[in-house]
């Protein structure tokens, strides 16, 4: 890697960064006032403000406007932000750790684990705002992955990028042929499921915020604690083990927090894709290839296209709601067919 392949992503770094988080705020704005019942801009600034110590602002919002900013508007845009980034910084992660910009969170199972956890829950009877569909669609994730790693070691085999990726089909079909089964001995549940899988960010409070927010905190402080060493990754294996890069430590540690921020985030949303997968690649568009940059401006840049597809789930079909999932996949679709016809699929 030469100095100006490393110097290039440093200098577009801070007018990239500037740009998402204006485009984050400008997605929070929006999804703080856009809805069912539309809040006037001023008073949702004035009444953020004076949650703030010695800050005395008459906001003019009714007490009606302000339950649903606090309790309704506000729990929603954090959580979405939340989601988003921690989607696309890992799938930033799984991409640098397997050298393949096509790589999502999803690569080694963690869907089919969630989707299946999530299945078993609520044909057993748990409702959708009940605090256990959450932790089962987290097991079930989590345990995925832990399978996708124990059969890297049947045999003898060694853990390489190929033998992971093709454990992870193997547990992903195996997770989602255990789920349509399921959901054949329980046909009445199936518009529920359905409903979870497809995406969603329904929230009941700040509930679903507490309980997601300490697995993401420690997962995204491991990735861009280690977004360095994807940099030596990249030049192969071989290559950052001779420059005495410890590569089955450093994908372990990576690949067990990008799994716990994604297991966390469907945990409480659902199966929302494209999130992955689009925004780290067009972070590597817009900032260069050093990871350095990749997932610190991914995290800003995910939670902002969240907000933003949030704000359309709720306004296109108003006064009913489109699934996330769905929006994320209409407009992440087309957008990263168009990526990879620029590109030409170049890393």
């Amino acid at each position: 890697m030469t100095d100006a392949a490393v110097a290039a992503p440093t200098r577009r770094r801070p007018p990239t960064a500037l740009a998402l988080i204006f485009v984050l705020l400008v997605g929070a704005a929006l999804a703080l006032t856009v809805g069912p019942a539309n809040l006037p801009v001023r008073g949702v600034v004035l009444d953020l403000l004076d949650a703030l110590p010695f800050v005395n602002a008459d906001s003019g919002l009714t007490e009606r406007q302000a339950a649903v900013l606090w309790q309704l508007r506000l729990p929603r845009v954090v959580l979405g932000a939340i989601v988003g980034g921690s989607l696309a910084i890992a799938g930033g992660t799984y991409q640098g750790v397997f050298r393949n910009p096509l790589a999502d969170p999803y690569l080694l199972g963690v869907a089919a684990g969630a989707g299946l956890g999530a299945t078993v829950a609520i044909i057993s009877g748990v409702s959708g705002t009940s605090p256990i569909l959450p932790f089962a669609a987290f097991g079930g994730g989590v345990v995925a992955v832990v399978i996708t790693y124990a059969l890297t070691r049947l045999g003898g085999s060694l853990r390489t990028t190929a033998t992971l990726i093709l454990a992870g089909v193997a547990v992903a079909s195996f997770f989602t042929a255990a789920q349509t089964f399921a959901q054949q001995l329980a046909s009445d549940t199936v518009r529920e499921v359905f409903a979870w899988i497809l995406g969603r960010l329904t929230t009941v409070g700040w509930a679903e915020v507490r309980l997601v927010t300490p697995f993401v905190l420690v997962a995204t402080i491991v990735m861009l604690g280690h977004r360095r060493h994807l940099d030596v990754l990249a030049v192969g294996e071989v290559e950052a083990s001779s420059l005495g890069l410890d590569v089955s430590r450093v994908r372990f540690w990576m690949v067990l927090a990008a799994t716990l921020a994604t297991a966390a985030a469907v945990s409480v949303a659902g199966l929302i894709g494209f999130v992955g997968i689009v925004v780290p690649h067009s972070v590597r568009l817009l900032a260069g290839s050093s990871y350095r940059a990749i997932l610190p401006l991914s995290l800003a840049g995910g939670a902002a296209f969240l907000l933003f597809a949030d704000v359309v789930a709720r306004t296109v079909l108003a006064p009913s709601e489109l699934p996330i999932g769905v929006v994320t996949a209409f407009v992440g679709a087309p957008f990263f067919a168009v990526i990879l016809a620029r590109s030409g699929g170049a890393r």
